[in-house]
């Protein structure tokens, strides 16, 4: 595979083109040697060995024109486009070999079937060449896509995992349990707690999922969601409305941890302002999560990285993109689904 990448030098290109124009040139060899050494040869030796080497050197350069065309000049992978783009190269250095025969006057197969049909196989396997390495390029441009969408994945996923574990999310955690110790209020502790378990397993576990169902993430959420109601003193509210044929459906694993999250960083959420989210499909069969905009005082102190780094995910992993909505009243996270 390598070899291809190393085409584009000029060394590589004239060893190529020395090559193919022995190649090309291979039945005037067989007809130089007939020439020596019949007894009456068509002309003189010296003079017919010097057009024959001049014809080897013209096919040579005019292959080294048009695979330098090809290969570096143009980048269609279309190989109609690159027989059009290309034509006129070997037209005009047709005319070039007529003037320099007649000007030698060895122009007795110039108007031959065989120097025509070396003129258009010279045009053809250059264009064929060109077209190989336009389309391994293309295709190793689209590797170097797709691993480096996998890598930018993979570094957004442990992004997402250090900023979801992290002690601040820790402590919001045990904050909600702390309240709920206070209150004496045993089985809603022990509740909370089984809640938590289920919340931190599943995020340690998803780094070795990819995709996931939605009805993965929804009871995933569920767990979430009462740490969260809990937490915000049932000022916080899910509204999920699924249609069970919709379940069935994959996504990212993750996707809405950090939507909710980030419905929570950037909203103020107390009692003038209670926050209700709203899950729901619609006919695209895509996952919206809306919910109203509540401006904090101050600014959050964020990255801004959460919802990019969902995109990046589904760019990888359903080669789709996620849209965002907000007309400053509502905003909504649109999630497509596999």
């Amino acid at each position: 595979m390598k070899r291809f990448d190393q085409l584009e030098s000029s060394k590589n290109l004239i060893l190529m083109s020395m090559i193919l124009g022995l190649f090309i040139v291979y039945p005037n060899i067989n007809n130089t040697y007939r020439n020596l050494t019949s007894e009456t040869p068509n002309a003189a030796p010296v003079a017919f060995l010097l057009f024959q080497l001049f014809r080897y050197l013209f096919f040579c350069i005019l292959t080294f024109i048009l695979l330098k065309v090809n290969i570096q000049k143009i980048k269609t992978t279309k190989l109609s486009e690159r027989f059009l783009y290309t034509l006129l190269i070997p037209i005009i250095a047709y005319g070039v070999y007529l003037g320099v025969s007649f000007v030698l006057q060895s122009q007795s197969d110039c108007f031959t079937g065989i120097l025509l049909f070396q003129f258009v196989v010279t045009w053809l396997i250059c264009c064929f060449i060109g077209h190989t390495v336009a389309l391994y390029s293309e295709r190793r441009a689209y590797e170097k896509k797709i691993e480096s969408l996998k890598m930018e994945s993979l570094q957004s996923r442990c992004d997402a995992l250090t900023n979801q574990i992290n002690p601040h999310f820790f402590f919001n955690s045990l904050s909600g349990l702390t309240s709920l110790i206070r209150k004496d209020l045993k089985e809603d502790s022990l509740h909370y707690i089984d809640k938590l378990s289920e919340v931190f397993r599943y995020i340690l576990l998803s780094d070795k999922k990819g995709l996931v169902t939605l009805e993965e993430e929804l009871q995933f959420l569920q767990s979430f969601g009462y740490m969260l109601e809990v937490r915000f003193a049932d000022k916080l509210l899910f509204n999920i409305e699924i249609e069970q044929s919709t379940l069935s459906l994959k996504l990212p694993v993750l996707s809405l941890l950090p939507i909710i999250e980030n419905v929570v960083v950037h909203n103020a959420i107390d009692s003038d302002s209670q926050m209700e989210i709203t899950i729901t499909t619609n006919d695209k069969q895509e996952l919206k999560i809306s919910n109203p905009v509540y401006p904090k005082l101050d600014e959050p102190e964020t990255n801004g990285t959460g919802l990019a780094n969902i995109n990046k995910r589904f760019q990888l992993m359903l080669e789709k993109e996620i849209r965002i909505e907000n007309d400053g009243h509502s905003f909504t996270v649109i999630l497509p689904l596999k």
